[in-house]
């Protein structure tokens, strides 16, 4: 019997055991306990518990990610990063709206990608997700929405957002003006995308 077959044989004995008698409820658990019970490095445990879960042998359910306990701990969290870009575009756009004139080439055609996403797409995104909120615990996933029809929706509601404060605008003292809509469109990202923000936290707990 070779010395790896003998090392294997050891490290399974010692995984066994440990499964009977201190019953980790996951792969790191029973990882850590390994390591403190045997001469083995991490990697060949790691490598070991594995080749035993593909044989059927024993049955481990990866460690499950700790939640946010608050709203701000969501918000630093990587669920989270979409709001965090949600927001600087929304504000790059608007800064672009005013900083830069028509004439400033070629910096006026930043001016217009940036225009065409935030009045395009990015109401609709925000309004969509505080609509359908999406769960981190699922890891991003939704069962009632797919990626496709949630760029569809975000298109669709952009368009419907961007004509209602038109319609509204058109009855203020402000008018259809590109300073308005900007500054209207801003705030109204940034509300979709905070109430988003905090029904996908209330979803993870």
């Amino acid at each position: 019997m070779s010395k790896d077959t003998r090392d294997d044989e050891a490290l399974t004995q010692v995984i066994m055991q440990l499964l009977r008698d201190r019953k980790p409820q996951n792969v790191l658990q029973l990882v850590e306990m390994t390591k403190a019970m045997s001469p083995f490095s991490e990697q060949k445990i790691v490598e070991r518990i594995l080749q035993l879960q593909n044989q059927d042998k024993i049955m481990l359910r990866e460690a499950s990610k700790p939640q946010p306990q608050d709203l701000s701990s969501y918000l630093k969290s990587k669920g989270a990063y979409w709001y965090w870009a949600s927001i600087i575009l929304s504000a790059a756009t608007t800064l672009a709206m005013f900083a830069i004139p028509e004439s400033a080439f070629p910096l006026v055609y930043v001016r217009y990608a940036l225009v065409a996403i935030f009045v395009s797409w990015l109401p609709g995104y925000c309004f969509m997700k505080a609509l359908f909120p999406v769960k981190p615990s699922t890891n991003n996933e939704n069962k009632s929405l797919g990626a496709t029809e949630r760029y569809a929706l975000s298109l669709g509601l952009s368009l419907v957002l961007v004509a209602l404060v038109g319609m509204l605008l058109n009855y203020t003292p402000w008018g259809i003006r590109l300073g308005p809509i900007g500054l209207s469109l801003f705030s109204m990202t940034v509300i979709f995308a905070t109430a988003a923000a905090i029904r996908e936290y209330q979803g993870s707990k």
